[in-house]
C-alpha cells in the first residue's frame, strides 16, 4: 500500500500513514487522527484543508483548478506549493508524499 508523510506545522514530527488509492489527503488525515480541519467535508468551499506539498511532489500533482487557486487564495500561510488536501487523491505516482500541516487556518464558514 502506498505511504505518505504529514509534517506537523513546527516540522519536528513526521508522522508516516498508509495512504490507500483513491483517497484524498484529507480523508488520509482523517483517518489517521492528523490534525487538518476540513470544515467544509472536501466540497471545496474553504481552505482550512490547506497543506504544503513537498517540492519533489508538487510537479506531480495535477494543476489546481480555478476553484481550487480561489479557496487557496483565502489559506493561512499560502506557498509556492499549497495546495487543499480535499483535492489531492492518492496514487501509485505519490506513494511516499510528503506534506506540511500550515501553522494555522482561516475558516471563514464559522458563524460570527
Amino acid at each position: 500500500m502506498p505511504k505518505m508523510i504529514f509534517v506537523s506545522p513546527d516540522g519536528k514530527t513526521r508522522t508516516e500513514v498508509d495512504a490507500p488509492l483513491g483517497l484524498s489527503v484529507l480523508e488520509i488525515a482523517h483517518r489517521n487522527k492528523i490534525d487538518l480541519e476540513g470544515a467544509c467535508e472536501g466540497s471545496l468551499a474553504c481552505s482550512t484543508c490547506h497543506v504544503v506539498i513537498d517540492p519533489e511532489f508538487y510537479a506531480t500533482l495535477p494543476e489546481a483548478t480555478e476553484e481550487e487557486e480561489d479557496m487557496l487564495d483565502l489559506a493561512f500561510g499560502l506557498t509556492h506549493t499549497s495546495r487543499l488536501g480535499c483535492q489531492i487523491i492518492m496514487s501509485e505516482e505519490l506513494d511516499g508524499l510528503i506534506v506540511s500541516l500550515p501553522a494555522a487556518t482561516r475558516n471563514m464558514m464559522v458563524d460570527k
